[in-house]
């Protein structure tokens, strides 16, 4: 039973992603979005570890001290600022955050606020994205770009005071126009 639940979890998620891509001009990444977590190596790991109530990667790290399905996502979506993490072109800065490109950064954001739906449910209000955002934001540090992080926080802040409709539209409008 755990793996139809999972696959109803992954199914509601991608179909809450896509919705909110169609709706800003990204269609192409809303039709792919996390097409990964259908592959053995994450989808298995779901299905085991799955709670329903958060990501099954979160449990599957606190029982093995590591995410196999998490390394595996990470490394293949492009909407996770983990993807751009390289080394620096400045000798000692070590490994940073590279700048995300608009449309991985719209699709990241678009990612956060399904997540936030799905695992929230009726408790969800356009203000848990930020909320959740900021619980982490301080250990970001270097692995999350300046701009990419400025640009996320900003949609993240329009989210909670304008809501979607409005957020979507200065997306559309404003953040995507040109830029694709």
């Amino acid at each position: 039973m755990k793996a139809l639940e999972h696959l109803r979890t992954i199914n509601h998620h991608k179909w809450l992603v896509m919705k909110h891509c169609f709706k800003v001009g990204l269609y192409k990444q809303g039709l792919l979005h996390d097409m990964s977590k259908y592959t053995p190596t994450e989808f298995l790991v779901g299905c085991r570890y799955y709670q329903g109530n958060r990501s099954p990667n979160n449990a599957e790290r606190e029982a093995t001290g590591y995410s196999t399905a998490w390394l595996h996502h990470k490394g293949r979506n492009k909407h996770h600022y983990e993807y751009w993490l390289d080394y620096s072109v400045n000798p000692g800065e070590g490994i940073v955050g590279q700048k995300m490109p608009i449309r991985y950064a719209v699709e990241m954001f678009m990612d956060r606020v399904a997540a936030s739906k799905t695992y929230m449910g009726d408790r969800y209000t356009v203000s848990h994205p930020l909320k959740y955002y900021e619980q982490g934001a301080e250990k970001l540090g270097k692995m999350i770009h300046p701009e990419t992080a400025a640009l996320l926080r900003h949609l993240l802040e329009m989210l909670a005071e304008k809501g979607e409709e409005e957020t979507f539209r200065y997306i559309r409008k404003e953040i995507l126009k040109n830029k694709k």
